[in-house]
């Protein structure tokens, strides 16, 4: 029984810090900060087109009706709909998005190449957020680890804090960007 408690109590002492040549050097170092921070705007980017199509800076509004969900395995779906447009009238086969059910009656507005619509409204808007809240989680230790790998001892506290609440922010986000989608 005590080599069972040896052993935990093993596993939570810290391990050793890694001695000279098994850490990347600067150039390393560099490499891996400019890609944390490529991963973390990388969302921000990505979500620009659903932001706007959400917000009503582009697109055509209408009102999507989800007209079939097929399962492409592991629970996703390829959703099709059919986009009326509020201008003429005119009824077009989209893309829908993959949380949907079939009978599904939503505001939304088409993209600009009209395959696809996009939910409009609140719904929509935080929906489309849910990307730049990933980012502001990705984003969230980077200031503390640039402090960490500069080797600067001030302002890491402070650091985790901000850290901390990025995260948090972004947790919230996500759960909410994710709840209005499938609402």
């Amino acid at each position: 029984m005590n080599d069972v408690f040896d052993n935990l109590a093993e596993a939570f002492q810290p391990a050793p810090s890694p001695g000279p040549g098994r850490t990347p050097g600067p150039v390393g170092m560099a490499v891996l900060m400019i890609l944390w921070a490529a991963l973390g705007l990388a969302p921000f980017v990505f979500a620009v087109e659903d932001l706007k199509l959400a917000t009503g800076r582009i697109g055509s509004p209408g009102t999507l009706t989800v007209v079939s969900c097929a399962p492409l395995g592991k629970g996703r779906y390829d959703c099709r709909g059919d986009f009326v447009l509020d201008r003429t009238g005119e009824t077009v086969r989209v893309a829908a998005s993959p949380d949907s059910t079939v009978g599904d009656v939503r505001r939304a507005r088409l993209t600009p190449e009209g395959d696809r619509a996009v939910p409009a409204g609140t719904s929509g808007v935080l929906a489309a957020l849910t990307l730049p809240f990933l980012g502001v989680g990705v984003l969230g230790f980077l200031p503390y680890a640039l402090l960490y790998v500069l080797r600067v001892r001030r302002g890491r506290r402070p650091a985790v804090a901000v850290g901390c609440l990025l995260t948090a922010v972004s947790l919230a986000g996500l759960v909410v960007g994710v709840v209005a989608a499938y609402s």
